[in-house]
C-alpha cells in the first residue's frame, strides 16, 4: 500500500526537487503540493497524507503554525526542509523530529525518507505527536523575539533581519546595527536591545558590544593577555567579558 505525502514549500524549485527525489521512492505516491501553510491544512484535511514534507519558512502561516492548526488525530509523519544554522537545528534533533537542511543531498533525502516510511507504517501517532509537540514548544519560545527590526532612512523604513546582523554597537542613545557592509542606527539603548535578542544566538561581549554567535569564526587570545573576536567577514572585536561563555557555546555550533 503507498504512503500519501504531501509537499509544502514556499519556493517552487524546492517543491520539484522533493518530487524528483520522491520518484525513486516506489511506495510513496505525492497527493498534493503546496506553496502555503492555509493550503496546506486544507490539503491534509482532503487527502489524510501520512507524510508530509514541510519547510519551516513560510510567509503568513509559517510551518509551525501549520502544525500547531493541524488535529491530533490527522498529523502525518512529518520531514522538516530548512534553511535554518546547526545551532538553530537542536531544537529538531531534541524532539527527535526527522529535517532535511537545504540544498538537499539525495543521499541525506533517502536516509529521512526511510525514517519517515518506519514511522508511518508504525502510525504510532501519540508518539509521532509528542515528539511536535517538543518541537513546537521549543518555537514558540523563540518566536517571542521580533524576526526582524524596523530602520528609519530617510522617509524609507528598512527591515533588517536579526539572523543577518553581525553584531550591535553602543553608541550613546542608540546603537548601530551592522550587516555586512552596512550598518543600520537604532534609537534604543544597547541593554534594552539585548533583551529583545534571542540569547542562544547573541551574547554581550563587551560593555558597548553584542555579536551574532553564528559570525564568530574564532576566539582569539593576544600577548597583552587580552582577546579578540574574529568575525567570518575578517572583522576583529574586543571581548572583554564572557570568554569561558563565548568559547564553550561555540563549540556547539
Amino acid at each position: 500500500m503507498n504512503l500519501r505525502a504531501l509537499i509544502v514549500d514556499d519556493e517552487p524549485l524546492a517543491r520539484q526537487g522533493i518530487r524528483l527525489l520522491l520518484r525513486e521512492e516506489a511506495d510513496i505516491e505525492v497527493v498534493e503540493e503546496c506553496a502555503n501553510g492555509a493550503d496546506a491544512l486544507a490539503a491534509i484535511e482532503r487527502h489524510q497524507p501520512a507524510l508530509m514534507f514541510l519547510d519551516v519558512q513560510m510567509p503568513k502561516l509559517d510551518g509551525f503554525a501549520l502544525l500547531a492548526a493541524v488535529p491530533a488525530h490527522q498529523m502525518p509523519v512529518v520531514v522538516f526542509v530548512t534553511a535554518y544554522d546547526r545551532h538553530a537545528l537542536k531544537a529538531f534533533e531534541m524532539s527527535a523530529t526527522d529535517y532535511l537542511l537545504k540544498p538537499i543531498k539525495p543521499a541525506r533525502f533517502r536516509e529521512a525518507v526511510e525514517r519517515a516510511r518506519e514511522r508511518a507504517r508504525s502510525r504510532d501517532l501519540e508518539t509521532i505527536n509528542e515528539r511536535l509537540q517538543v518541537l513546537l514548544t521549543e518555537a514558540r519560545s523563540q518566536s517571542a523575539y521580533p524576526s526582524h527590526f524596523s530602520v528609519k532612512a530617510g522617509a524609507k523604513t528598512i527591515f533588517v533581519r536579526v539572523s543577518e546582523v553581525e553584531y550591535v554597537e553602543a553608541a550613546a542613545n542608540y546603537v548601530i546595527l551592522h550587516v555586512g557592509s552596512q550598518s543600520h542606527i537604532l534609537r534604543e539603548t544597547l541593554t534594552k536591545l539585548e533583551s529583545r535578542l534571542p540569547p542562544k544566538n547573541f551574547l554581550r561581549i563587551h560593555r558597548s558590544m553584542i555579536v551574532n554567535l553564528e559570525f564568530v569564526a574564532s576566539v582569539k587570545p593576544m600577548p597583552s593577555g587580552e582577546h579578540f573576536v574574529a568575525l567570518k567577514g575578517g572583522k576583529e572585536l574586543p571581548l572583554t567579558k564572557g570568554v569561558r561563555e563565548i568559547q564553550q557555546r561555540l563549540e556547539y555550533l
